[in-house]
């Protein structure tokens, strides 16, 4: 079957993926992708210049991907802010318990500590995107409830969610994280003083 270079392009990062997330990105060679994929090392750097532009490609496939999932649950569809909040940590209990070793962005933080690096800087934009959105669902739950700081449940639900993903890595999908969405939601009664909106 010949594919077209977009095609080619999304096969070799799907996967990268699956070397990359289960296997370590500095353990995993360009060579191993390309063998693994099914692809000539040459196909490989004409679509993707260096590895390092192969894990920034890498990274950012999983920040779209994680914001396609954290816009669907969260979405305005006549939910209120609550719910809506609710159904995020819904969303992410179903994504931890489909094969999870952690999250992504932290392990390529781990591998990629300078912030110089196209890789950090994809990862951080991806945090720094979900913190936004939790802020965003913060100040819309605001104008209907006494929450105080909206920045602040915010950061606090986004705690949850850290905690979450390195819990199912280190003890697994029925350890802690299974308390990730009762977390959350003592978290929004304790701030909303039990009122619901």
């Amino acid at each position: 079957m010949t594919r077209t270079a977009a095609e080619t392009r999304e096969h070799i990062l799907r996967i990268t993926h699956d070397l990359f997330y289960w296997h370590g990105i500095r353990a995993t060679g360009v060579d191993k992708v390309a063998a693994e994929a099914g692809v000539a090392p040459t196909t490989l750097y004409r679509l993707f210049s260096s590895k390092d532009d192969l894990v920034a490609a890498y990274v950012d496939r999983v920040d779209r991907q994680t914001r396609e999932w954290i816009v669907q649950a969260t979405s305005a569809d006549g939910r209120s802010a609550y719910d809506r909040i609710l159904g995020l940590f819904d969303a992410v209990a179903r994504h931890v318990e489909q094969d999870c070793r952690g999250c992504a962005f932290m392990m390529a933080l781990a591998e990629f500590p300078d912030p110089g690096l196209p890789a950090h800087r994809n990862a951080v934009a991806a945090k720094t995107w979900v913190r936004a959105k939790l802020t965003e669902l913060a100040a819309e739950l605001s104008a209907d409830a006494d929450i105080g700081d909206p920045a602040a449940l915010a950061d606090q639900l986004a705690l949850v969610i850290e905690g979450v993903h390195a819990s199912a890595q280190a003890l697994g999908v029925h350890g802690p994280a299974k308390q990730g969405r009762h977390l959350a939601e003592r978290i929004l009664v304790a701030c909303t003083a039990g009122v619901r909106t």
